[in-house]
């Protein structure tokens, strides 16, 4: 088996800056609580403490309602997410549970994060992206008609899926964070 011929630079990377969604959010903080209102047809209300358990979520095109919880560790990498709905287009009640990670994918790992920038008190950028990623491979053989050594170089896809502005009325610059990447 002949060694692979090297890779261009091309051919390891691909980046792409250009999101596919944009969003804008408006949010009202009142008496401990934050009202959110996001152009993309939902309402949010969720506690303004640190250590926030829940938020309640109405969409309007959808006629649902949910109460979800937030994001529970259970690893160092993995999250536990659970919620109750409601559908008033289906007459139906349920619930449901969602494990998830910031790394993983089938054959490619993966890391998907939210990044916020804060701009000014109550103006906010965050950016959704994502990192898909095959490491770097080392093989080699002998007797067995490979070479005695071979590297694989790997790849990097890296896409910015998302950028939202987040209008914030009632807040103090207490309240305001940086630079935050909060787990996916």
């Amino acid at each position: 088996m002949a060694a692979e011929e090297p890779k261009s630079w091309d051919e390891l990377y691909s980046i792409d800056l250009m999101p596919s969604e944009l969003f804008l959010k408006f949010r009202e903080q009142i008496q401990g609580f934050r009202v959110g209102l996001n152009l993309e047809a939902k309402l949010v209300l969720k506690p303004l403490s640190h250590d926030r358990r829940w938020k309640f979520i109405y969409e309007p095109l959808h006629h649902d309602v949910r109460l979800v919880s937030k994001k529970i560790p259970l690893t160092k990498f993995l999250n536990l997410q659970v919620g109750i709905g409601h559908s008033f287009q289906l007459h139906t009640t349920g619930w449901k549970w969602k494990l998830t990670t910031c790394l993983g994918g089938d054959g490619v790992s993966r890391i998907r994060n939210k990044t916020c920038l804060g701009l000014y008190p109550g103006v906010d950028l965050r950016f959704g992206w994502r990192a898909d990623y095959v490491l770097p491979e080392f093989t080699g053989g002998v007797g067995t008609g490979e070479p005695l050594f071979n590297m694989n170089s790997g790849r990097l896809e890296a896409s910015l899926d998302r950028v939202e502005t987040i209008l914030t009325h009632g807040c103090s610059s207490n309240d305001q964070l940086i630079l935050e990447s909060p787990p996916s």
